[in-house]
């Protein structure tokens, strides 16, 4: 059964700083380009932050860009995504994603974690 179980998400002040982790389970993790996703109240879910299988390239949205740095450890099968300098439009459900995909690019199986909520907010 696959599972992924995000964590760390919570309440924090602007300029803060959080710290999200997903355990994947169930399949071949060091396969899989995992990424961070999130979604805001009435807003279409955004890619955040991707890594690809090895951990050899990240890709980061624009406005994330500088703060935020996604990392994995493939024996431990976790995805981290660390958040400094908050903002409050950082505000919204970060959800993990693991996507396996071919040499041509193409998502040939997908995989979604249940969300955590991040809110930054004084």
């Amino acid at each position: 059964q696959v599972q992924l179980v995000e964590s760390g998400g919570g309440l924090v002040q602007p300029g803060g700083s959080l710290r999200l982790s997903c355990v994947a389970s169930g399949f071949t993790f060091r396969t899989y380009t995992m990424s961070w996703y999130r979604q805001a109240p009435g807003k279409e879910r955004e890619l955040v932050a991707t890594i690809t299988s090895a951990g050899s390239n990240s890709n980061y949205a624009d406005s994330v860009k500088g703060r935020f740095t996604i990392s994995r450890d493939n024996a431990k099968n976790t995805v981290v995504l660390q958040m400094n300098s908050l903002k409050p439009e950082d505000t919204a459900v970060y959800f993990c994603n693991a996507d396996r995909v071919t040499y041509s690019h193409v998502v040939i199986k997908r995989y979604w974690g249940q969300g955590t909520q991040v809110t930054v907010s004084s």
